[in-house]
């Protein structure tokens, strides 16, 4: 078969990313020459802050029940205690607000590393001064807010749940309860929910969007769903909230998209999903990361180079007779040290397919030989790679344009050859933590927090309100998250 070096993705959006350079280092001299005296520079004076100009009485009224609207945006945020702000104070409640909603509550500095998908850097003062000076203010305001449906899904989300904890919440549910009681309480959350649709068939549809076996029946786990507390809700909608607020304000609209929490990967096309497939993230003790990148090449037929954290762990003990005997290769590090080589094959821990995109965690997208995990509804098992239910459908919309190569991905790997084939088009992924996202319906779905991350990153959140206002009292709903 004659195939070209390359494969060909114009479907897909594409970022670029940087190249690295080696450098070769010379010796320095035998006799280091004699230097004139160092002269330290001093570093330039950061600019000063744009000024505001003075707010006139209708914008002060304005920006004081503008203000008073951030639990609408899950901030968590407090008013003072005290009266309405004025001057210099206004001012900075209103560059406070709006760093709060176009890059989140939460301090960079004060991020995990592992959260490695940060919001931009963002000066709102110019464009407050601008909006001050034209009178503005109201449309300045509406283009702070992320521009995206999830995020909006979650806005109105919030509101109805705040609206069903202020009407004293949902009942506790028992395999016992009467079906009027269960169909009444999936309704609360579910307003598709009519008093003559099969109660099976609600059922199913609250085990869906709680990421559940769909069986129709208040099984265990079911029934630990539907009676987590509103407030436990509430919360998880608040941290997602925030994370849409790290998210860029343009996306590539093709893309590949992992969400980590659900285990799910959905291909974009034009802004909308076009194909999902099941996944396996990393578990509780190996989570994936956030992060965004590019797919720059598709390995073929992949051998594994085990991480030597994985090795100590689980494969050094089994002893190098047995290792050997399943087939791996223990091989010579320059160092004078040992690594663990699986190669090629039906038995790869890597499957037939590892899609590779630069990041600092070594993770990547690869195909797998264990099937099974992909039928189970618990599919955060890896070591923090994603494996794919269909690697094979996702290479082949990545090449389906180039005549070439459409439909001849099978053929690649039938070979049995290890090769790397390089897009000459990037494409764009994200890996993304969504524990509260949108349902087709416009409900929100729910998925476990596996990695803890709402809960701190509702401390967080509390940490730095507390910070920017120390008169702030605590907010309940934050409260409940960290019991």
């Amino acid at each position: 078969m004659n195939r070209p070096k390359m494969i060909r993705f114009p479907l897909l959006a594409l970022a670029g990313l940087g190249h690295v350079a080696a450098f070769a280092q010379t010796p320095p001299p035998a006799v280091a020459p004699t230097l004139p005296p160092a002269t330290v520079q001093p570093l330039p004076a950061p600019p000063p802050p744009v000024p505001i100009p003075a707010l006139s009485p209708a914008q002060e009224a304005w920006a004081h029940d503008w203000l008073k609207n951030g639990a609408a945006q899950g901030l968590m945020a407090r008013q003072k205690a005290s009266g309405p702000l004025k001057g210099d104070a206004l001012v900075g409640a209103l560059v406070d607000r709006a760093k709060a909603l176009s890059t989140g509550r939460v301090d960079t500095a004060d991020f995990l590393n592992i959260w490695a998908l940060r919001p931009a850097a963002f000066d709102p003062r110019p464009a407050l001064a601008k909006a001050v000076a034209e009178d503005r203010l109201q449309q300045w305001a509406a283009g702070l807010t992320p521009p995206w449906a999830g995020y909006e899904t979650l806005r109105k989300g919030l509101t109805r749940y705040e609206a069903i904890r202020d009407k004293g919440g949902w009942p506790t549910l028992t395999a016992t309860s009467a079906p009027d009681v269960v169909r009444a309480r999936i309704a609360l959350e579910d307003p598709a929910v009519t008093r003559d649709e099969p109660l099976v068939d609600v059922i199913q549809r609250a085990q869906r969007r709680y990421g559940l076996e769909p069986t129709g029946q208040l099984g265990a786990r079911t029934l630990a769903a539907l009676n987590v507390g509103v407030d436990e809700r509430i919360a998880a909608i608040m941290a997602n909230m925030e994370r849409w607020r790290w998210m860029p304000r343009s996306l590539p609209v093709n893309r590949v998209q992992v969400n980590i929490a659900a285990a799910v990967l959905t291909v974009f096309e034009g802004d909308q999903p076009v194909s999902s497939m099941r996944a396996v993230t990393g578990s509780p003790d190996n989570a994936t990361p956030m992060l965004s990148s590019s797919i720059h090449s598709i390995v073929v037929n992949p051998p594994w180079n085990v991480p030597m954290s994985i090795a100590k762990r689980e494969l050094f003990p089994k002893g190098r007779a047995t290792l050997i005997r399943q087939g791996y290769k223990i091989v010579k590090t320059p160092e004078g040290g040992e690594r663990i080589v699986q190669p090629a094959g039906p038995n790869s821990a890597l499957g037939r397919l590892k899609f590779d995109f630069n990041n600092s965690f070594a993770v990547y997208l690869h195909d797998t030989p264990s099937r099974g995990k992909f039928s189970s509804y618990d599919r955060l098992a890896s070591h923090g790679c994603i494996r794919l239910e269909k690697p094979v459908a996702l290479a082949e919309q990545m090449v389906a344009a180039d005549p070439n190569l459409n439909g001849q991905i099978q053929a690649l790997i039938d070979e049995g050859k290890t090769q790397r084939v390089s897009l000459p088009q990037e494409v764009a992924v994200y890996l993304l933590y969504w524990t509260a996202f949108a349902s087709p319906n416009g409900t929100v779905s729910f998925r476990a927090d596996p990695y803890g991350w709402d809960r701190l990153l509702a401390q967080k959140i509390e940490a730095s309100s507390r910070r920017a206002d120390p008169t702030a009292a605590p907010s309940p709903t934050t409260i409940a998250s960290k019991d």
